[in-house]
Order: C-alpha cells, then sequence, then structure tokens
C-alpha cells in the first residue's frame, strides 16, 4: 500500500529537482515567506527591504544676470546707449528679449531686426561701448533677494554649485563680488568657452570643472535662453521670473519648477532635492 504523500506542495528546482513548500510558511500565498532582509512580492518576486543605490548629489549651475544679481536692466540700457553711439536706434522692449544669450548671436538678431548689416569693426566697438555703458552703472547692481543666502546654505550643506553666464569677465567680475561667493567657487564666463547660450557649452564647462555629471545637475536661469541650453546639456532646467520672462515662456523653453527668485527657491529647496537638515 502507497503511503501517503507528506503534505504540502513541490515545486521544481533550476536545473532538476524539487522541493516541498510548507503551507504554513507561504501565508497562503503558496510561496515561501522571505528570507530576512528581504520582501516579498506577487509572483514569486524577492527583493532586499533596503536596497542599496548610489544617488548623487544634485549640483546646481547658476546664471548670473537677473538670476543671482539684479543687473538685466542694465545690461538693457548699456545696449541700448552702445547702439544709439552707433547710429542704430532699437527698442528697449526688442533688446530684452535677447539679454541672456550670447554677445554674438544678440548682434547677429539686431541685425536681422533692423535689417542693416554692420562691418566687423562696428560690431566689435558694439561690445566694447556696451562693457563701458554697463560698468559707469554697475554701482546700481544688487543681489537678488535670496541670492547670498542660498550659495550660502548649498556651501554649508556640501551641494556643489557654479557660475556660469554669457557675459564677460569685464562685466562679471563686479557682479560676483556681491555674492560673497566662497573661495575657489567654479565661475565660468562667456572668455572660456566657444560659444554661449542658447549652446551648453557654459554649464557643460560648469559640470566639467565641477567634477559632476550634467544630467545630475539642475541648471537655474531666468532666460529662456538658460533653459534651452540646460536641455541640450542633459540637466533640468529651473526658472526665476526676476530677469523678466513669464511663467509660461520659462516652461515652454524646458522650466522643470519656476520661482519668483532665489528668496522662493531657497524656501522651497526640497522640491530640487535638497533635504532639510534634521
Amino acid at each position: 500500500m502507497r503511503s501517503p504523500a507528506p503534505r504540502g506542495r513541490w515545486r521544481s528546482r533550476p536545473g532538476g529537482g524539487s522541493r516541498r513548500v510548507d503551507p504554513g510558511r507561504t501565508g497562503g500565498s503558496g510561496l515561501p515567506d522571505p528570507e530576512p532582509g528581504t520582501r516579498a512580492y506577487s509572483r514569486g518576486v524577492v527583493a532586499p527591504a533596503h536596497p542599496e543605490i548610489a544617488v548623487p548629489r544634485p549640483a546646481f549651475l547658476f546664471d548670473l544676470d537677473g538670476t543671482l544679481v539684479d543687473s538685466v536692466y542694465q545690461h538693457v540700457i548699456a545696449w541700448q546707449e552702445a547702439l544709439e553711439d552707433c547710429g542704430v536706434p532699437l527698442s528697449v522692449w526688442r533688446i530684452h528679449r535677447r539679454i541672456g544669450m550670447s554677445g554674438g548671436l544678440f548682434l547677429d538678431a539686431l541685425q536681422r531686426e533692423t535689417g542693416r548689416r554692420l562691418d566687423p569693426a562696428t560690431l566689435e566697438r558694439l561690445s566694447t561701448l556696451h562693457a563701458e555703458h554697463y560698468l559707469r552703472r554697475a554701482g546700481g547692481v544688487v543681489p537678488l533677494p535670496g541670492a547670498r543666502e542660498l550659495v550660502q546654505l548649498l556651501h554649508a550643506e556640501g551641494m556643489p554649485f557654479a557660475v556660469a553666464t554669457s557675459g564677460s569677465a569685464v562685466t562679471a567680475d563686479s557682479a560676483l563680488a556681491l555674492l560673497d561667493l566662497p573661495p575657489r567657487t567654479v565661475v565660468v564666463t562667456r572668455d572660456l568657452v566657444e560659444r554661449a547660450k542658447p549652446d551648453p557649452h557654459l554649464f557643460l564647462a560648469a559640470a566639467t570643472l565641477l567634477g559632476v555629471d550634467p544630467r545630475d545637475s539642475f541648471v537655474v536661469g531666468d532666460s529662456v535662453w538658460d533653459l534651452l541650453a540646460a536641455q541640450r546639456a542633459g540637466a533640468l532646467g529651473v526658472g526665476l521670473l526676476s530677469g523678466g520672462y513669464g511663467r509660461a515662456e520659462l516652461q515652454a523653453a524646458g522650466a522643470y519648477r519656476v520661482y519668483a527668485d532665489p528668496a522662493e527657491m531657497l524656501d522651497r529647496l526640497e522640491e530640487v532635492g535638497v533635504r532639510p537638515a534634521r
């Protein structure tokens, strides 16, 4: 007479053989209980309860004018005065729409919009005059609300950050001095790269100097040119309204989040992955 089969069910094992599953250890699911330190899911999938995942801390790549310092309109007026000096009248609003892109592209757009072709000597003179007119107004430039506090907090938390601006070192130096940046802060100006925004070179150079992957970075800027460059660099874009562009414009250019100014961004840093100290 055949002896009764043992209680439980038999499961085949990979490579042959079988094992018995005790219903008392399956929780009614027909699957064996998970080993200590693991968690069982449906269909027999077993995963570590707390898998070790290496997540890099985000880096922040900041524009300068209109993002950290309130200088957009000084640049606009400086360009208008430089153009008038060269006999090229242009409305302020048209100039503002181009602030943030590289000077070369700005001058290309200028010629297209005015229908005038300017010789190389005039183009060079325009750039020089713009710098001169801007520096005369630089005394009125101030940090935007929360800008100093934002970079100080990132530094205190050990979060990598850099400044990448389409401006030259000549016009950027006085603005940078307002921010009380920590020593050895990475700064990339137009003079240091082949092309400026909306090309990604400035942000790619800043990420390289920080030793971070741009895909693990946030680009923070106030213009559509910043955000287009962020997309091309593979970074997430954060838009600020402090440069004069609208929320819808910044979002259409790829902004993941839009804040009024650095102060609001500082107040909501958890939205970009910076956890407050507990």
